[in-house]
């Protein structure tokens, strides 16, 4: 059987998760009646120190549905290009609230809070565009998982407080950043003010994320979920593997780090510029190859001849993703693959 690498989203449901799912109490989700979403919705809001949340069936909805409470049609969202609102969302910002999306560079990804209020335009009056949020990914994805300094993050909420300028966390992978950084899920939710969770990444759920907020901003982010074809009827099995998530598959993730650092160890002993260890924090693993002949597709088609199926998002940079399907004997498997597939 191939070692699926690709993501951290090509989990399979565990057993105990499918028997969570087939005894969960549901209800029409559409008139809030589903008992399942509801405690969910409520326990995520607690974690996070946040009034209120709503179920989204992915990840991105459940960005947009932030933006999309912060960011009036014609207004301005500032984010760090690389991220995933920015690069995976297919324009979705534009698309469905009209707004246009201005971007700062980061190395790793990782937060300067400076770089960001630095381009800022609050109140730009009839000329320019102005800015009205700010979004930040943490882990970041395209800058290999790296977890945001909470100390950068604190900078970037006073400066924008000062400003006037909201903030959205993209937390797809928020789970990763608390495991790895130790800081706290409420530490985090009280510098934002819509965060963004996912439960089918890190956590293994089937299906899922949640938008975080205000109780009025989660009043009409439900209008605009509706609107948008993301209002669900008896979705409670779909909770019920969230709450199965939340309970049984935080704290592993340090297993998955492990694995990660340990594939970007054996590789830079190979050829020191494929990446940096000491950039692995969480699950994530990003190979530059421009010292290498081969493209990153080519790289990636030799791997999957050899059983092993990673990413390539870019003419040379290729990503392999660790999670709870993949064990200690397949990460020295997945190594011996890569190295041929490098030396070939």
């Amino acid at each position: 059987m191939a070692i699926d690498l690709r993501s951290d989203t090509v989990t399979k449901p565990s057993q105990a998760m499918r028997d969570a799912i087939a005894s969960a109490p549901v209800g029409d989700d559409v008139y809030g009646d589903d008992p399942t979403v509801n405690s969910l919705e409520e326990r995520v809001a607690a974690m996070f120190g946040k009034e209120a949340a709503l179920f989204s069936p992915t990840g991105s909805l459940a960005n947009q549905l932030g933006i999309r409470s912060l960011v009036a049609p014609g207004e301005e969202l500032l984010a760090e290009t690389n991220s995933h609102i920015v690069r995976a969302e297919l324009g979705a910002a534009a698309v469905f609230s009209g707004i246009t999306t201005r971007t700062w560079p980061a190395k790793n990804g990782l937060l300067k809070a400076a770089d960001a209020l630095e381009i800022a335009r609050p109140n730009s009056g009839p000329y320019l565009v102005s800015t009205t949020a700010i979004a930040v990914e943490n882990t970041h994805n395209f800058g290999g998982g790296t977890v945001q300094p909470i100390s950068e993050i604190a900078a970037l909420k006073k400066g924008a407080d000062e400003i006037g300028i909201a903030l959205h966390l993209d937390g797809a992978r928020i789970w990763n950043a608390h495991v790895a950084s130790g800081v706290a899920f409420s530490e985090y939710g009280k510098y934002f003010d819509t965060v963004s969770v996912c439960l089918s990444k890190g956590l293994g759920a089937p299906v899922g994320s949640l938008i975080l907020g205000s109780k009025e901003m989660i009043a009409r982010t439900r209008v605009w979920r509706k609107r948008y074809g993301g209002g669900m009827r008896q979705i409670g099995i779909l909770a019920a593997a969230g709450h199965y998530a939340l309970d049984h598959n935080i704290s592993r993730l340090v297993e998955d780090h492990a694995r990660a650092k340990k594939i970007a160890l054996a590789l830079a002993a190979i050829d020191s510029s494929l990446i940096d260890p000491a950039t692995v924090e969480t699950n994530i693993v990003g190979l530059d190859l421009a010292n290498f002949a081969f493209s990153a597709s080519d790289f990636a088609a030799s791997c999957k001849e050899k059983g092993l199926w990673i990413s390539a998002l870019g003419t040379k940079y290729a990503r392999l993703v660790t999670h709870l399907d993949f064990d200690d004997a397949q990460t020295d498997e997945a190594i011996e693959i890569l190295k041929r597939c490098l030396k070939a």
